[in-house]
């Protein structure tokens, strides 16, 4: 865990205490800075409290208090950030003209880049889930300006292992679903593979174990794989999340007249599987249920 003071003197208030979310922002006052909190439910913000950090009472309040400095967004919908941000209570109502946003979540890429048209905001989505969160070892992909990039660099080194500048406003937010595309459609690939092997009378574990060391090795074979051999899918990555995500990928992808059949089928299954069969609180590694039918 990162231990250092490198944000002594830094105000940042820190917006949705989610799995993930209460990990970084204690990551955050853990290296020094003054954090503020808002969530929607109490446990989570009285948590971090009980931990040293401050809760806003409001939206307003937390943007009055953190001024000119840093304001973290982690939370689930592109809905829910517009809310957060410009809704009525909402930040922009305390906000000053000198605070800079880090949007941590997936959100939408035209309404990202509305965002940014309004405020000082770097879209900085992260890969790594919950286990990444915990260990301060997530992959921040980031989009928005030089300047405003180079702003949030400190924060990115304590919440990260790496971070890489991709270019404007929604630059990030393109990799995100980049990345979230590869992961779900890994999820059903894997999924299949071990049950295909499972029908065929050979063990899926060590179907596993054999195929992580040759080219098919993924995080998704090791920590998904494992799961589906041992069907716990108690949720980390919730697959209603995952649905969200390959919806906005379809959504950008229609924009740009770019059309897979393969991205089909990808959307159809997380469709099913969240809302046919009502799984959307399973962990997505959850998918696997859609051929489990023994």
């Amino acid at each position: 865990m990162k231990m250092d003071k490198g944000l002594a003197g830094h105000k940042i208030g820190f917006v949705g205490l989610g799995n993930m979310g209460r990990a970084m922002a204690r990551h955050l006052h853990e290296a020094g800075a003054e954090v503020v909190v808002w969530n929607r439910s109490a446990p989570p913000a009285e948590a971090a409290v009980a931990q040293g950090m401050r809760r806003a009472g409001t939206l307003g309040e937390l943007a009055r208090e953190i001024g000119a400095g840093t304001i973290c967004l982690n939370l689930t919908t592109t809905e829910v950030v517009r809310e957060v941000a410009f809704g009525s209570g909402g930040l922009f109502e305390g906000l000053s003209e000198n605070a800079l946003l880090i949007d941590f979540g997936t959100t939408g890429v035209p309404e990202t880049r509305e965002f940014a048209s309004r405020i000082a905001w770097v879209d900085a989505p992260v890969s790594g889930g919950q286990v990444g969160a915990e260990a301060a070892t997530l992959t921040i992909m980031a989009g928005g300006t030089e300047p405003h990039y180079q702003r949030a660099l400190p924060v990115f080194k304590v919440l990260g292992q790496r971070s890489t500048h991709l270019g404007p406003s929604g630059a990030g937010q393109v990799t995100k679903l980049a990345n979230q595309l590869i992961v779900a459609q890994t999820i059903d690939a894997v999924a299949q593979a071990l049950r295909l092997a499972e029908l065929s009378g050979v063990d899926p574990a060590l179907v596993r174990e054999a195929l992580l060391g040759g080219f098919a090795e993924s995080r998704i074979l090791n920590l998904h794989g494992d799961r589906m051999v041992r069907r716990d899918f108690t949720p980390g990555g919730r697959a209603a999340l995952q649905l969200k995500d390959v919806r906005l990928i379809c959504e950008l992808a229609d924009s740009l007249g770019f059309h897979s059949p393969t991205l089909e089928n990808c959307r159809a299954q997380w469709e099913r599987f969240v809302g046919e069969e009502g799984h959307g609180e399973k962990d997505h590694s959850g998918l696997f249920l859609l051929y489990d039918k023994r």
